[in-house]
């Protein structure tokens, strides 16, 4: 079944572009996460690291 399958991809033309695209579009979106991580605000962090303590306006006990 495997073989199949990579002879048949083989036969296509330009397909090798596509595992190189991939591979960049994932080392660039982790790489831009990775620095926004690092150059956040700390403000920011502690903001949004105190959401899920808040209780909701309009919540009824």
């Amino acid at each position: 079944m495997l073989t199949y399958i990579k002879d048949h991809m083989a036969s296509i033309a330009g397909i090798e572009i596509y595992p190189i695209i991939s591979l960049s579009i994932f080392f660039l979106f982790f790489a831009g996460l990775f620095l926004w991580v690092f150059t956040a605000r700390k403000e920011y962090i502690e903001n949004v690291k105190q959401i899920p303590l808040e209780p909701e306006e309009n919540e009824q006990l």
